[in-house]
């Protein structure tokens, strides 16, 4: 089967001029390239379709290549593919044929349709007219998917060659959180799946940027960090992940998918962040790997 990205790129990597951190900033949900033979099996219009973007976050993020640091991209929505998920993290309801035992296919993201292959975007609406071939499922995954984490672990092994440490940044956003009782939602939700992915000092410094800034700042609840965070984030060996999710309600429209007004702002603000994790001196944390070999 012909990829449906065969005249396009699937995603890129934006590299700085010359790179002066070991920092990698990656946004595996922003993608809204759409294509065309896909948007044909889909029942969805072109707008609920979309709501499962992470929509512009590559656009908040645009700045860390121009500031010294690369930042990786998907052009592909994660309606189509889903790279922060096992890479054979299927539902065999979505398939016209048996799959392979190697497919993960009783995970709680598969039983939610969300698998690497979603069933379903927000509100639990169903993607496709139609069951999908495996040639389907195998043209997206080790065409995009497997050439997509293994550019991810090249940047993040690049900076660890450089540095002696690496850090990566998955970028995310997430819809308006509701009110928890008496407790007013957060705005941002910082996951390193419960201290295990990355040096404390990275956290505290990403909160107190967004704190500092008057925004409520949560850790691991309810976004701990995904595939990406727990498969690449191992502070043993030198290599730090950490997860940002920001509300969608702070920078842009969330039924409409446009950017509102405090859009730039919040642009700005994400700016301050990469400036500060690129001034921060990372290369101590080169120690952790030191101390485990």
């Amino acid at each position: 089967m012909q990829s449906d990205y065969w005249d396009k790129p699937a995603f890129e990597t934006i590299r700085p001029r010359r790179l002066i951190a070991p920092l990698v900033f990656n946004s595996g949900h922003s993608g809204r390239d759409y294509p065309k033979r896909f948007l044909d099996m889909t029942r969805l219009d072109h707008l609920s379709i979309r709501q499962s973007e992470d929509a512009f976050v590559d656009e908040l993020f645009a700045r860390a290549p121009h500031l010294g640091a690369p930042l990786l991209r998907a052009h592909f929505p994660r309606a189509y593919l889903d790279v922060n998920r096992e890479p054979w993290e299927l539902d065999p309801q979505m398939f016209d044929e048996p799959l392979s035992e190697r497919c993960n296919t009783t995970s709680p993201r598969v039983a939610a349709g969300l698998g690497t292959l979603a069933r379903v975007v927000a509100e639990n609406k169903p993607i496709y007219r139609d069951r999908l071939t495996l040639d389907d499922a195998r043209t997206r995954i080790e065409g995009i998917y497997l050439p997509y984490h293994a550019t991810l672990q090249k940047l993040l092994s690049e900076a660890l060659t450089q540095f002696g440490v690496a850090v990566l940044v998955d970028c995310h956003s997430m819809p308006r959180l509701a009110r928890s009782g008496d407790k007013a939602a957060p705005d941002i939700v910082l996951g390193d799946r419960y201290g295990t992915t990355c040096a404390p000092i990275l956290m505290d410094l990403v909160e107190t940027v967004f704190s500092g800034a008057g925004l409520k700042v949560a850790r691991n609840r309810p976004y701990a960090g995904g595939y990406a965070t727990r498969t690449y984030g191992r502070p043993q060996y030198g290599v730090h992940a950490v997860q940002i999710e920001i509300s969608r309600h702070l920078y842009m429209n969330e039924v409409t998918l446009s950017r509102n007004d405090s859009f730039d702002a919040v642009r700005q603000l994400v700016e301050r962040l990469i400036f500060a994790l690129i001034g921060l001196d990372l290369t101590m944390l080169a120690t952790t790997k030191a101390a485990a070999e």
